[in-house]
This record gives C-alpha cells, sequence and structure tokens, in this order.
C-alpha cells in the first residue's frame, strides 16, 4: 500500500541528526571552544574494528589539523584550488567513493554544492559541513575536524603536502554519513556517484560496439562524472596485476582523444587512479615515452594518472558509469541534445504488495511513452534509504513494468490486475544493481505503462524516478511545453491524479515546472501563481488539491496549452494582442464577453515590456477571469449580496499579493 508518496522538490536541504551548522559554530565561537560532535564521537566505534584489526590501539590519536602541524605550517581547507590530485586514498578500501570525488572535482559548480564556502581561518571553530544526496533531497552532514591519525600516519585520506585538508574532512563526513569509516569499505560506484550529485547514472556496456572517444568527450561536453572499475578475482579480494592495474578498484575517466599514429589511428582514454601506488604497465603507459608528443592527453598528465588504448580499457574494465541529472544516451555521442521529462516520488513500500497470484496491487506509478522517440527511451532509477538496508548488500525492492491495455476511469486510485499484461516479464530493459540504488532501461513502444515497486521481506523508504525521452518536435521545442496528453489521451503527469495526491502550492510548481514547462526562467511557474491557482481551484479551503480538484486543474491546463499552441503559431509567440482570441477559444469561458477596458487591464497585467505572454501567465489570466465570471453570474436580484454554492467556492478569486494558508515545506 502506498504511503506519502509525492513529487519532490530538488532544493530540500535536511539537517543529519538535527545538527545545524551556523548553531553549533556560533555556540562555539562564543565559548571559545572548539566544537567536538557527540553524534560521531572520536572513538574506535566511529572506525570500525575490523578496520583496526592487528593494530596497536594504544598508539591511536584523533588530532586536529592545527595540532598535527605544529606550528610548522597552516592548515588550509582548499590551497589553489580544489582538483582530484588533492585526494590520496588511505587504508580503507573507499576508492569506489574517491574515484567519483576525482570525477566531481572537474566540475568546479558541483564540487561547491558539496563543500561551500569554509576555511581554516575565518570564523574557525572546528567544525565544517558537507552536502550529500539522499532519496531526493540534500541532507547537511556537519563534523568536527578530529582526524585518526596511527603512529603518526593518517589513517585514511592524506592531506596533499600536509596542507589541504578538504578531502580528509569530507571523506569523514561521508563516513558519519554512512555510519562508520568501515562502512566505506567497499562499495558501488553509482552509489557514490548518487550522493555526490542527486543525478542518474548510466552503465556502458564495455563489450558493446561503440564509439568511445566520442561518448567521452561529448559527455565531458555535457558536465557528467566518468568513473569505471576493474572485474574482481576469483577470491574476491583487490590485488595488484601483471599489467599494473587492481583488481576490483575504482578509477576516474579524465578524458579521450583519437590520434594519429604511423598509418593508422589509435583511440586512447586517460585514467586516474585515487590510490596511486601502481599503475598501467601496457601499450601507451609512461614506458612507451616514444608516443608523447603525439597525444595533448600527454601534456596535463600528472601522477597516478595514465593512458591506455580504448582497445586495452574495453578488455581490462567491466563497466563505465556515467552521470548525470538526466540520462544518456547508450550508443550514441549525442546525448545532451535528448531532450528527457522527469517525474519524480518519494514512497514507501511493505511487503505483500501483490495478489495471491503474483499480479501487482499496490504500490503503482502509471505514466505514458510519446510517439517519436528512440530506444532507450524510458529510464527509471530507484533509490533507497541506506537504513533500510541493514549491512545487507542485497537490494530490498523489486520493479515490473506492465503495459495498461485498457481504458480506465480517471478516479481510480489504483488499477486492478485485469488492466495489466498477464507477461510479467515480458518488459525487460537493461539493469545495474548496487547496494542503494537501481537503474533500468527500456525501449518502449508509445502508449501507457504502469510501473509497481515491491518490498522483498520488510517495509523500504524509497525514490522513484522515471525519465521519459521527448520527440523532437518543433513544437515542443519552440514554445518549451511539454505536452500533457501523451498518447492515448493518458497524460504523463495524470499518474498524480490516480496516485491520490493532496498537493500545495509548492508541489504543484515543483511538478508543473519539471514536467510542463522546459522554458527560460521567465517562463515558469513561480510559487506565488501556483498559490493563486491553488486558492482558485481548492474547494474545501485546505491549502491542497485533492483528487477531484486536481482533475479539474489538469482539464483547465490541457486546454489552455492548446489555447497557448494554435494561438502562437501565427508568430512564433503569444501576444497581448492574441487575449482577444485566447479568451473566445478557451471553452472554459464560453459566454463570457470582456470590454475593451477590461482587455487592455488584462493587458497591462499578464504581459511583459515587449507585449509577450508567458504561458503561465495565460494560465492564471484565464483562470482567475472565469472565477469572476462565475462570481459575478450568481450576484443576487435583490443586490444583497453573492450566492455561491459548494461548487464554486473555488472560483472565489485570489488578491495579487498571492496570499494563501502555507503548509510547510517537504522534507
Amino acid at each position: 500500500m502506498a504511503h506519502n508518496q509525492e513529487p519532490l522538490a530538488k532544493t530540500t536541504v535536511i539537517k543529519f541528526n538535527g545538527q545545524d551548522f551556523n548553531s553549533l559554530r556560533d555556540r562555539c565561537l562564543s565559548r571559545g571552544l572548539p566544537f567536538e560532535d557527540e553524534t560521531f564521537p572520536a572513538e574506535t566505534p566511529s572506525i570500525g574494528l575490523k578496520l583496526l584489526q592487528g593494530r596497536d590501539l594504544s598508539s591511536l590519536r584523533w588530532m586536529r589539523p592545527k595540532d598535527i602541524l605544529k606550528g610548522q605550517s597552516e592548515p588550509h581547507f582548499i590551497l589553489e584550488g580544489a582538483s582530484r590530485f588533492d585526494i590520496q586514498q588511505g587504508d580503507t578500501g573507499d576508492c569506489w567513493f574517491l574515484a567519483a570525488l576525482g570525477s566531481l572535482t572537474q566540475n568546479p559548480q558541483h564540487l561547491h554544492k558539496i563543500l561551500m564556502d569554509q576555511s581554516f581561518s575565518h570564523q574557525y571553530a572546528g567544525i565544517f559541513c558537507f552536502r550529500f544526496w539522499q532519496c531526493g533531497q540534500w541532507v547537511e552532514v556537519v563534523v568536527d575536524d578530529r582526524l585518526p591519525v596511527l603512529k603518526k600516519e593518517y589513517l585514511f585520506v592524506h592531506p596533499r603536502n600536509n596542507q589541504e585538508f578538504w578531502p580528509c574532512l569530507l571523506e569523514k563526513a561521508y563516513a558519519k554519513f554512512h555510519g562508520s569509516y568501515a562502512s566505506l569499505h567497499y562499495g558501488f560506484l553509482p552509489d557514490a556517484l548518487v550522493d555526490l550529485t542527486g543525478g542518474v547514472v548510466t552503465s556502458i556496456d564495455l563489450h558493446f560496439p561503440s564509439d568511445l572517444v566520442m561518448l567521452v568527450k561529448t559527455a565531458a561536453t555535457a558536465g557528467s562524472l566518468m568513473t569505471c572499475a576493474t572485474p574482481a578475482q576469483p577470491t574476491g579480494e583487490a590485488r595488484r596485476m601483471e599489467s599494473g592495474l587492481v583488481s576490483q578498484h575504482a578509477y576516474t575517466v579524465t578524458g579521450a582523444e583519437r590520434i594519429q599514429y604511423g598509418r593508422s589511428w589509435e583511440d586512447l582514454i586517460r585514467l586516474w587512479n585515487p590510490w596511486g601506488k601502481t599503475e598501467w604497465r601496457g601499450r601507451w603507459s609512461d614506458g612507451y615515452g616514444f608516443w608523447k608528443p603525439l597525444s595533448s592527453l600527454h601534456e596535463g598528465l600528472v601522477c597516478r594518472e595514465h593512458l591506455m588504448s580504448c582497445q586495452d580499457f574495453q578488455d581490462n574494465f567491466s563497466c563505465l558509469y556515467i552521470c548525470n541529472q538526466f540520462p544518456v544516451g547508450l550508443n550514441e555521442g549525442s546525448m545532451p541534445h535528448d531532450r528527457w521529462s522527469q517525474m519524480t516520488f518519494k514512497n514507501r513500500t511493505t511487503p505483500g504488495d501483490t495478489t495471491g497470484k503474483g499480479l501487482p496491487r499496490g504500490t503503482q506509478y502509471i505514466f505514458s511513452v510519446p510517439e517519436g522517440t528512440e530506444s532507450n527511451n524510458v529510464i527509471m532509477s530507484v533509490n533507497v534509504m541506506p537504513q533500510n538496508l541493514k549491512a545487507r548488500d542485497k537490494f530490498p525492492l523489486s520493479f515490473k513494468v506492465f503495459k495498461v491495455r485498457q481504458p480506465f476511469q480517471p478516479f481510480w486510485k489504483r488499477l486492478p490486475p485485469t488492466f495489466f499484461s498477464q507477461f510479467r516479464n515480458a518488459i525487460e530493459g537493461i539493469v545495474f544493481k548496487t547496494k542503494c540504488n537501481v537503474t533500468k532501461s527500456f525501449n518502449l513502444r508509445p502508449g501507457t505503462y504502469v510501473v509497481v515497486i515491491s518490498a522483498q521481506s520488510e517495509a523500504v523508504e524509497f525514490l522513484l524516478r522515471i525519465f521519459l525521452k521527448m520527440p523532437d518536435d518543433d513544437r515542443y521545442r519552440n514554445t518549451g511545453l511539454l505536452n500533457l496528453l501523451g498518447t492515448d489521451g493518458i497524460p504523463v503527469f495524470y499518474s498524480c491524479l490516480v496516485q491520490g495526491l493532496n498537493m500545495d502550492a509548492t508541489q504543484l510548481q515543483s511538478l508543473l515546472n519539471q514536467e510542463l514547462l522546459k522554458g527560460t526562467p521567465g517562463d515558469t511557474f513561480s510559487l506565488d501563481e501556483c498559490r493563486s491557482i491553488v486558492a482558485l481551484m481548492d474547494l474545501k479551503v485546505n491549502g491542497r488539491l485533492e483528487q477531484e480538484e486536481f482533475a479539474r486543474l489538469w482539464g483547465r491546463l490541457v486546454h489552455c496549452q492548446n489555447v497557448f499552441w494554435n494561438t502562437q503559431q501565427r508568430s512564433g509567440v503569444f501576444l497581448s494582442l492574441d487575449l482577444w482570441k485566447a479568451i473566445k477559444d478557451t471553452d472554459f469561458l464560453a459566454g463570457t464577453s470582456v470590454s475593451d477596458e477590461l482587455l487592455e487591464l488584462m493587458t497591462l497585467r499578464y504581459s511583459d515590456n515587449s507585449g509577450r505572454v508567458s504561458f503561465p501567465s495565460l494560465v492564471c489570466l484565464l483562470l482567475r477571469l472565469e472565477a469572476m465570471a462565475k462570481t459575478f453570474q450568481n450576484l443576487s436580484k435583490d443586490g444583497r449580496g453573492l450566492y455561491l454554492t459548494e461548487m464554486e467556492v473555488r472560483y472565489l478569486p485570489l488578491p495579487d499579493t498571492g496570499h494563501s494558508p502555507r503548509p510547510p515545506l517537504l522534507s
């Protein structure tokens, strides 16, 4: 059974363990004492006994950078910019996290979201904070700067030149985020990529013929993170191989190039090793010095980086992961040109959400695949809270996709089993599983589908993201609008109605801007506009839209979209001069007449300086005009007031201030 399912705003930030960085730092500054984190104490459980076996714990110390350096030099949070070369892996097997972090350093804008502005000089109080993404929200993790030192050696990530400490402190925050340093000992690259970006990970099959150089170059241009891994040995333990590579080890992909060598062309790829105690010894390694002037990749080659041919890369590595805010193409090099619509839901499911015959009956999500899309047109990503895993490596959820083969009534909260294809495994996709994430790629024909998620053995909180490739259609590109209807009359965001959401203004804003509008920032729905819309459609006056209210709004939006498209087809933009025709063509305003004076006032209110009317402005105008028309239609004959029926309370106009009840933001 579904509980608390909701579309999410990407800007949500919560405090890990309820700790607020600013208040803790200010308290320490006022007391003149450095911060000591009681929720992640400087004790052996924070490290984990399995990482301390066979060590002399009597010499284990937790020391702050200023105490470690003893005045010989000053510690720095970041020194001369943050880069992957600042990261030096320690004794824990967290290469999967450090390789993802190394790739993140190539995107300074995203890295800054994690690190923020911090230092050892300005308002230093022995406290630092970092952000990680978890199930649709950013989590702010606070740590003190006491680092574990054993016999004067750093146990984990070492600071570069013994001065730059951002990697050490970030690793400590990530260890706290997962429970201990030992929890970072072996992990999955996609989990780290998602935790650092909130993106979606595409797994590239290295044995499938593809232009790797073009793929890597185009992904880098799009700001993607790229990592790869070597396969595990039969023993299951990481070890150095004769090739110089390390088995079951993660690397960062930092570049690719095609060069002319002799009479042929050679495809090269550049890799960075977060551990760095051994390097590739094959062709195009440092030992092959005669080729260096041939490749521009060598100009930026630094220690722990090496080149290898793409063929050797495919022979020695098991997978390539590319992470971006939207999926990338699996086989083509044109992925930045793909346009995707995203549906996002956070939910909780319990075991037994299936019928006795194995057909789905519980947590269902309906979506529609539009016409005109190519292969791999649907990507689904499921993330679970790490707290649900209880030290098990098995992913706790399963999900299946079914074709909806019959029309259905609009207000049903759940589709009965008879509406699904009887072939449970008829729809298969490319899938990879990790401890916290599952991503699956589908080739689906146009139509309506439902994805059903079920728990294996216990209740699980999860986040589902459905990415739908949008058709390459000039109509979509020029207007910035995504079609609400999709194919066969079932809209993409109509699934919100079927799933029974009670939607407030913040949720409505997120939904409309993510699923309906893909235009310039000026063409998105503002929070005030969404408050006005909710107030106009809210029958119960509780600040939220229930099923019937949302269904009615949906119908209005579909009609407004058609009016907007049809009107601007003549000139490519919607001008204030078109308002009269738009009002005339709006079915739910039938019989409403507007004077020239009122039309002039609406032009001033809803158009910009150039006379252009955006889609959100048009929606607000038409809904408000409908509300006013119905209000005045019910003026009493005796002139004493208004007679409003229950069904017409929803039409009461909202003042321009946009005031309405403010439910708490989603967390």
